[in-house]
């Protein structure tokens, strides 16, 4: 099976990407309200051993019953070296959603062989595989995961941030200076092979000022968007992670620019006094129209 990975992360927002647990009916349910563009159904670390098959049974009811309109919809299951794994995938493919997460994932072939397994269990080609960027392993091999996007489902990089930390036994300092190669060699591969970059999660929930400085510098290193655990995290990543409207009034010059024919043929322009060439004019290009994108969801 051969899917390019770009065509088929289109051009769908993930700015916010809300973590919900699956053992909460409640969570659930209202999650059917959240204006984040992505919801991340959780199974695995939301979730206690003893809940694991509860909390899949109702995640999948809950997918089934729909009600989710525009939101992207992600269960993230278990790893398949665990006793729950493969029967999360199999139960996730029958409900529906619009693909899975899978955690820990360190080397190519651990994305080909959950590539396979969603084959088996009747995954359509364009359903979607993220995959969790959260070992010292994963970050090593980079480059071979990423060149999985042109012939599996691979479509998006999560940075698990947490459990990086963990293993790395570094300190998640507010400038996240230990971990800035490791983000910014993820946007790298993500940028290379097609992929989706979604930075890791804030755990200060009621640190607002924290949040927004995360946001930012995570918009600063090129990813896409940004995973969360609470709701009310959501508002400042979705305006953090969209085209301000400088940029968007930039781009339209842009493309208004090269359109003028009396600049035709010419690769080097000035707009608004920068300095302006054709790959500004694909980013502008892009930003246009995502902003449509996003504005068009708004209204629906």
């Amino acid at each position: 099976m051969t899917i390019n990975a770009s065509s088929q992360s289109g051009m769908r927002p993930r700015r916010s990407c809300l973590y919900m647990p699956g053992a909460n009916e409640r969570a659930l349910e209202k999650a059917k309200s959240i204006p984040a563009d992505s919801l991340l159904l959780d199974l695995e670390d939301a979730v206690a051993p003893d809940a694991k098959i509860e909390a899949r049974d109702r995640v999948c009811a809950a997918v089934k019953a729909g009600g989710y309109d525009q939101r992207e919809v992600i269960i993230r299951i278990n790893g398949l070296d665990t006793q729950w794994g493969m029967d999360d995938l199999n139960a996730a493919v029958a409900a529906g959603p619009d693909g899975i997460l899978a955690p820990k994932v360190s080397t190519s072939d651990e994305v080909l062989a959950l590539d396979t397994a969603l084959s088996q269990a009747g995954a359509k080609p364009d359903f979607a595989l993220w995959i969790m960027i959260e070992t010292p392993l994963s970050i090593l091999n980079l480059k071979e995961i990423g060149m999985c996007a042109h012939s599996t489902r691979l479509n998006t990089f999560v940075m698990g941030t947490n459990d990086l930390a963990k293993d790395m036994r570094a300190l998640m300092t507010p400038d996240r200076i230990a971990f800035q190669a490791q983000l910014s060699m993820a946007v790298t591969a993500a940028r290379a092979f097609g992929i989706t970059a979604i930075d890791g999660v804030y755990n200060d929930i009621k640190n607002e000022a924290g949040l927004q400085a995360e946001c930012e510098q995570g918009r600063v290193l090129g990813f896409d968007g940004k995973t969360l655990i609470h709701p009310a995290q959501v508002e400042m990543c979705n305006t953090i992670f969209s085209p301000s409207e400088a940029d968007i009034t930039q781009a339209k010059d842009v493309v208004q620019a090269f359109a003028d024919p009396a600049n035709s043929g010419k690769g080097v322009l000035k707009v608004n006094g920068k300095m302006t060439e054709l790959l500004h004019l694909v980013e502008a290009e892009r930003i246009i129209a995502m902003d449509n994108v996003i504005k068009s969801q708004n209204q629906g």
